[in-house]
C-alpha cells in the first residue's frame, strides 16, 4: 500500500497541472488498488483529500473523465464514502456529465450516482437538487428502442441508479412517477424482455413504485398486465417468478389493472402453477403454491372480473381442481379454490350459471373436512350461491346431512369464523327459501336454538339475519318449532333487545315483528304477557326512527287486543 500513498501524492500534483498522460497512469493505479482492496483503498483516498480534486477533473472534454467517474463509483460502494463524496461537491459535476454524448462517460457517471444514492439520504438529496433524475429518465426514453449490448448495459445502470435514488422514499418515488417513468419502464420491459439484467432492474423498480397509490393510474394506462403475464409464462426459475409476484400483488389491488391481468390470462397461469406444485413438498414450491393461490383469489374479486371469468369457463377449471383434492387434499388448494368460487358467486348474474354448472355438488363434497379454513370457505361459498336463489336455498335446506353438519359447526367455539358462518348459512337457508320443508329440517336437526343465540350476536348484521329467519319460522311453521323457541328463551331475549337502548333500530323493528308472529302460540304468548312487553313497546312509539315508531304502535295494538 506504500505504492498507493505515492500514487495519491503524484495524483495531487498531476491533477493540479493537468498532465494528462501521468494523470491517466495514476488513475489506472487507483482503479487497480480498488479492485484488490476496495475498503482500505477508499479510506486512503478519503484521508488524502483527493476527492475534492476530482470535482475539477469531471469535465466533459477531459479524456480521463470516465476513469474518474469509475473511481467514484468504486469508492461509493462503501457506505462511509457516500457523504464524503457529497461533501466534496462531486454531485453537481456528475449530473452535468449526464449530458455527455460519450457512452462510457454516461455508464460510469450512472454507476457513480447510483452508488452514492444507495441508502444515503444526503446522496439522494444532492442528486434531487441537481436535477439528475429527469436527465436519466430522458436518456432511458431515447435509448429505449436500441437493442445493442452497450445500450442495454447503460439502460440497466440507469434503471439501477433510479432505483437506488428512490428506494423506500415515497416523495422521490412520487417525483419519478410525475416525470413519467412508468410508461418508459413498461416499454423497456416489452422491448428488452430477453435481457435478464435489465428485466430484473425493471421488475425491482416496478415493485418499489407499485406500492404507491399514485402509480396505479399510470400503470393502468400502459400494457403492464400483458407484459408481466407474457414474462411470467416464460419464467421457470422460482426466484424470477417470485420477483414478478412481488409486482403483481400490489398492482392486482387496483380494479382496472386487476381486470387487465385477468384478460391477459393470469388466472389460468396461476391455476397451472397450483396444479404443478400441489403435490410437492419442496419449500420453494409450497411457498409458490401459497402465493399463486392468494393472488388468484385476489384477482377474482370485483364484479367485472368475476363475470368475465365465469363466462370464460374458470368455474369448471376450479371444480376440476377441487374434485382432484377431495380425499386428503392439499388444504392450501382447497382453501384457495373455495375462496375463488365464493368471490365468483358474489355478482348476481353469476349465481344461476354457477348453480347450473354444479358448484354446490362439488362444494358439498368437502362437508366432511375437519380443517376450519376449508369449512369456513365452504360455508361462505354456499351462502353466496343461495343469496336470492329460492330454489337452490330450498334444495340445500332440505339436505339433512348439510343441516346436521351446520348445527354441529354452530357449536365450534374454538373457531369463531366457522361458528359465525354456520349460523349465517342456517339463517340464509330459511330467509331465501321461505320454505316450510326447510324449517322442518332445521327444527328436526336441532338448529332453532342456534338461531336464537345468533339474535344476541355482537354483530348487528347477524342479529338481524337471525330475527328475520325466526320471524319466518314463526309465520310459516310455528307449531313444530314452539318447544325449541321456548327452551332457547326467545321471548326473554326479545324483551332484552327491546329494552336495551343500544339495540339498533332494525333490531328493535324486527324484534317487534317477531313478537307479533309468536302470538300464534299459546305457550309463547303467555310468556310475552308475563314479561310486560306493553311497557317496553309503548315507549318505542316515540322512537326517532319512523319505522320503529310505527311498528311499536302496531305491536301495542296487537298486545292490547290479545290481552
Amino acid at each position: 500500500m506504500d505504492n498507493l500513498s505515492d500514487t495519491l501524492k503524484k495524483l495531487k500534483i498531476t491533477a493540479a497541472d493537468r498532465t494528462e498522460g501521468s494523470l491517466e497512469g495514476c488513475l489506472d493505479c487507483l482503479l487497480q488498488a480498488l479492485a484488490q482492496n476496495n475498503a482500505e483503498t477508499s479510506e486512503k483516498i478519503q484521508g488524502s483529500g483527493i476527492l475534492q480534486l476530482f470535482a475539477n477533473l469531471l469535465t466533459p472534454q477531459a479524456s480521463c473523465t470516465a476513469k474518474v467517474a469509475d473511481i467514484i463509483a468504486e469508492v461509493a460502494k462503501n457506505e462511509f464514502m457516500r457523504i464524503p463524496c457529497v461533501d466534496a461537491g462531486l454531485i453537481s459535476p456528475l449530473v452535468q456529465l449526464l449530458n455527455s454524448k460519450d457512452q462510457e462517460v454516461l455508464l460510469q457517471t450512472g454507476r457513480a450516482l447510483g452508488n452514492i444514492c444507495y441508502d444515503s439520504h444526503e446522496g439522494r438529496s444532492a442528486v434531487d437538487q441537481a436535477g439528475g433524475a429527469q436527465i436519466v429518465i430522458d436518456h432511458l426514453r431515447s435509448l429505449c428502442g436500441r437493442t445493442d449490448p452497450a445500450s442495454e448495459k447503460l439502460m440497466t445502470v440507469f434503471c439501477g441508479m433510479l432505483m437506488n435514488y428512490s428506494n423506500e422514499n415515497d416523495s422521490l418515488q412520487a417525483q419519478l412517477i410525475s416525470m413519467g417513468v412508468i410508461p418508459t419502464l413498461v416499454k423497456l420491459l416489452g422491448i428488452h424482455c430477453h435481457n435478464a439484467a435489465l428485466t430484473e432492474m425493471c421488475l425491482v423498480a416496478f415493485g418499489n413504485l407499485a406500492e404507491l397509490e399514485s402509480s396505479k393510474e399510470q400503470f393502468a394506462s400502459t400494457n403492464i398486465a400483458e407484459e408481466l403475464v407474457k414474462l411470467f409464462k416464460k419464467q421457470i426459475e422460482h426466484d424470477k417468478r417470485e420477483m414478478i409476484f412481488e409486482v403483481l400483488a400490489p398492482l392486482a389491488e387496483n380494479d382496472a389493472i386487476k381486470l387487465q391481468l385477468v384478460e391477459a390470462g393470469l388466472v389460468e397461469c396461476l391455476l397451472e402453477i397450483v396444479q404443478q406444485k400441489v403435490d410437492s413438498n419442496k419449500e420453494d414450491d409450497v411457498a409458490e403454491l401459497k402465493t399463486a393461490s392468494d393472488l388468484m383469489v385476489l384477482l377474482l374479486l370485483g364484479d367485472g372480473n368475476c363475470i368475465h371469468m365465469v363466462d370464460n369457463g374458470i368455474v369448471e377449471k376450479l371444480m376440476d381442481l377441487l374434485d382432484r383434492h377431495v380425499e386428503d387434499g392439499n388444504v392450501t388448494v382447497q382453501h384457495a379454490a373455495l375462496s375463488a368460487l365464493r368471490n365468483l358467486a358474489i355478482p348476481v348474474v353469476n349465481k344461476a350459471k354457477m348453480l347450473s354448472a354444479g358448484v354446490t355438488e362439488t362444494v358439498l363434497k368437502f362437508l366432511k373436512s375437519e380443517m376450519p379454513p376449508v369449512q369456513f370457505k365452504l360455508l361462505g361459498t354456499l351462502r353466496m350461491l343461495i343469496d336470492a336463489q329460492a330454489e337452490a336455498a330450498e334444495q340445500l335446506g332440505k339436505n339433512a346431512k348439510l343441516v346436521e353438519r351446520l348445527v354441529e359447526w354452530c357449536e365450534a367455539k374454538d373457531h369463531a369464523g366457522v361458528m359465525g358462518e354456520s349460523n349465517r348459512l342456517l339463517s340464509a337457508l330459511i330467509r331465501h327459501s321461505k320454505s316450510k320443508d326447510v324449517i322442518k329440517t332445521i327444527v328436526q336437526s336441532g338448529g332453532i336454538k342456534h338461531l336464537v343465540t345468533m339474535a344476541t350476536s355482537e354483530h348487528v348484521i347477524m342479529q338481524n339475519e337471525a330475527l328475520v329467519a325466526l320471524a319466518l319460522i314463526a309465520a310459516l311453521e310455528l307449531g313444530p318449532a314452539e318447544k325449541d323457541l321456548a327452551s332457547a328463551q326467545l321471548v326473554q331475549i326479545l324483551h332484552r333487545l327491546l329494552a336495551d337502548e343500544r339495540s339498533a333500530p332494525e333490531i328493535k323493528y324486527n324484534s317487534m315483528v317477531l313478537i307479533c308472529a309468536l302470538m300464534g302460540s299459546e305457550s309463547l304468548y303467555k310468556e310475552v304477557q308475563d314479561l310486560a312487553f306493553l311497557d317496553v313497546v309503548s315507549k318505542l312509539r316515540s322512537h326517532e326512527n319512523k319505522s320503529v315508531a310505527q311498528q311499536a304502535s302496531l305491536t301495542e295494538q296487537r298486545l292490547t287486543v290479545e290481552s
